[in-house]
């Protein structure tokens, strides 16, 4: 696995922090905080997603930093409030030449959702993108039938490009229908403000 620095900007190590949550490269440190994470809710075993399990973390932790060294992901370890890691996210299918990422591949410990944690990730990553990053849009997809996933997709002021149908073969094989969501540039800066909001009001959900 390499250590050498990317020079594409687009997985350049940057570490993100915010009131609510802080994004750090992803690391091989990390491997004991992300099983203990992953086994708050048992989150594997989600049918409708791929979430590594115990077993899997130090080999998909590998996957990911195999991907970010070929200029294609740009994955982050996410901590909380307390500095607790509570999950993983990641910048992917990353089309540096028309200037477009999706943020992904994410999952959070069960403790930690419904919380400002989500939200707080979001706009980090999407203040990123499109204000050090220059991006033109910002994908975001789910499995259909994730309803959690798409409400908070939804929330985010995302707006549902379409559905790719028969899009993927599920770990369970199943196929996967995949909702297609995206912010654009000229979108920014009213889900920003939306994002502050959301953030800074008196709330119990996420």
């Amino acid at each position: 696995m390499s250590t050498t620095t990317p020079a594409n900007p687009f997985v350049a190590p940057v570490t993100l922090t915010g009131p609510h949550a802080r994004l750090e490269p992803l690391s091989p440190q990390h491997l004991d905080g992300l099983i203990d994470a992953v086994q708050d809710g048992h989150l594997s075993r989600l049918w409708y997603t791929a979430i590594p399990s115990p077993e899997t973390m130090a080999a998909e932790i590998d996957r990911r930093l195999r991907l970010r060294d070929a200029g294609e992901w740009n994955p982050f370890t996410v901590f909380d409030a307390q500095g607790r890691i509570a999950g993983m996210t990641t910048y992917l299918h990353i089309d540096a030449q028309h200037l477009r990422v999706e943020i992904g591949a994410t999952w959070t410990r069960a403790s930690s959702q419904r919380s400002g944690l989500n939200t707080q990730c979001k706009r980090l990553l999407l203040g990123h993108a499109f204000e050090q990053l220059d991006c033109i849009a910002v994908e975001l997809r789910t499995h259909r039938l994730n309803l959690q996933s798409r409400r908070a997709i939804e929330r985010l002021g995302a707006q549902l490009d379409g559905i790719l149908r028969a899009h993927q073969r599920m770990p369970d094989g199943s196929l996967r229908d995949t909702c297609v969501y995206s912010i654009t540039a000229t979108e920014w800066p009213t889900v920003r403000n939306h994002l502050q909001w959301q953030l800074d009001k008196p709330r119990s959900n996420d």
